[in-house]
């Protein structure tokens, strides 16, 4: 099934919202009873409904949230004529059924995800290709041929700048809690070394909660080899901010997000998923770090809680170097595209300011000024994404980064190792806490920012968004 070409529309917000208009009342009209009639039409394109499942599986797979790859896909079904088209996606499962009336049997695909792979340049690529269908800008045969090319496109940075913006994680971290210029070089072959200890166990088919685990305690040694180095040589390194970096770096801020993200949505069987991944990667960091500082305990070295690691509320020239660097840093390696990269290290400063001011200022516990740094990120992020037409998450990921609570996991963490057990207890909270509260604020400014606009990708702009109009937003 083809459509009579037509000029190029202008991308602009005008002529989105007004193809989200009409197909929001074709969309009820097919859901209203007179819709169901007994005419004949002909059956949908297959190349068609193959397109629109393979993008919500690549989107899925790349790292974009349940909600959004469910729109992107209805937009794709109407661009594309699919009639009474209906979308389920869950954690690793997408399935697209649409029903050509008459006596004709609906059509069912279904898609299953099987490996995935972070790649924000991807979901950047994949989003552009659904508003171009979206507005008309595309044919069927040209999304085919789009697709194709996205798939095999070329990631923005070689792999070896990947592994070096890991590493960039962690020292930054360290630098970021007061760690010295040797510490945070040291955080930086610490991180690497396990994210390599962690690539080959993967390529020996080892799970990756046990991949997590030896990347965690691979860095925790080297931590503690400069720390019980220090504190013979009498160095005065803060050697800690070795584990605290590895920490951060390891630490899944894409998932927490996601999973409240979900959640929100009305997903529960994702966010559900999507959370159970949390756990079991905070599950993997504690085992790692936890063995080996149960260790060198049990061997003596001197690991004095008073002294440990942590920025505090300091606003100082390399704390702010610190935050932009380990946004900038978690961008690359989430393959963010390139040009967006200043704005995710002034949204990294931009979170750390509003979270040490509202501290300070209002001496707010640091669960208040996560929240608050957090939604000023959530707002920020979607203006961004509005304005330069692009997903939001690769903005927001990144940003949060600075406030990930990778020095009170680590405190807790010793507190435990050194028999204060209850406390440890209450900072590991404390540190869940905290990463709860970056997620639920993240999606707090998100929703700020969406009550105020006109249409989303796929009607999913105020009363128009399926999560909305479950209960009273039907009414």
């Amino acid at each position: 099934m083809h459509r009579t070409s037509q000029r190029p529309a202008p991308l602009n917000d005008t002529n989105l919202l007004t193809r989200l208009r009409d197909w929001r009342t074709a969309r009820e009209s097919e859901l209203h009873t007179d819709g169901l009639d007994d005419e004949v039409v002909e059956l949908p394109d297959p190349r068609a409904i193959d397109l629109v499942l393979r993008v919500g599986e690549l989107l899925l797979a790349s790292g974009e949230g349940t909600e959004a790859v469910g729109e992107a896909m209805l937009s794709l079904s109407v661009a594309f004529e699919l009639p009474r088209a209906e979308v389920s996606v869950t954690f690793t499962a997408i399935t697209l059924s649409t029903h050509p009336g008459g006596d004709q049997p609906p059509i069912t695909g279904e898609r299953v995800v099987r490996r995935r792979t972070l790649d924000y340049f991807r979901v950047t690529e994949l989003h552009s290709l659904v508003q171009d269908a979206a507005l008309g800008r595309i044919e069927l045969e040209g999304a085919i041929t789009r697709l194709r090319t996205i798939k095999r496109a070329r990631p923005p940075y070689p792999n070896w700048l990947v592994v070096t913006g890991f590493g960039l994680i962690a020292s930054s971290a360290s630098l970021m809690v007061g760690g010295q210029f040797i510490v945070a070089a040291v955080a930086f072959i610490a991180t690497v070394l396990g994210d390599r200890v962690s690539a080959w166990l993967a390529k020996r088919g080892i799970a990756e909660f046990y991949q997590m685990t030896a990347a965690a305690g691979i860095a925790s040694v080297i931590g503690l080899v400069l720390l019980w180095t220090s504190s013979e040589l009498d160095l005065g390194l803060h050697a800690g901010a070795v584990i605290t970096g590895n920490i951060m770096a390891l630490l899944p801020g894409r998932p927490l997000v996601s999973s409240l993200q979900d959640g929100i949505s009305g997903s529960y069987v994702s966010s559900s998923a999507r959370l159970l991944e949390v756990f079991f990667t905070l599950g993997a960091i504690i085992s790692g770090v936890g063995a080996v500082a149960y260790t060198a305990v049990r061997l003596g070295v001197d690991m004095d809680l008073d002294n440990l690691p942590s920025a505090g509320t300091s606003v100082e020239a390399a704390v702010l170097i610190g935050a932009a660097g380990i946004a900038m840093a978690f961008a690359v390696s989430l393959a963010v595209p390139p040009r967006i990269l200043p704005m995710i290290g002034g949204m990294g400063v931009l979170i750390w300011l509003i979270y040490a001011g509202t501290r300070s200022v209002l001496e707010a516990p640091p669960i208040m000024g996560t929240v608050a740094g957090a939604i000023a990120i959530g707002m920020v992020g979607h203006w961004l994404a509005r304005q330069t037409h692009r997903p939001v998450l690769p903005f927001v990921i990144p940003a949060i980064a600075p406030l990930l609570p990778g020095s009170i996991l680590y405190r807790g963490l010793l507190q435990i190792t050194l028999g204060d057990v209850v406390t440890g207890l209450l900072s590991l909270s404390e540190a869940v806490a905290v990463g709860l509260a970056l997620g639920a604020g993240v999606n707090l400014g998100g929703e700020l920012v969406r009550a105020f606009q006109r249409g989303g990708l796929a009607g999913a702009g105020r009363r128009h968004r399926p999560a909305a109009r479950r209960t009273r937003g039907g009414y």
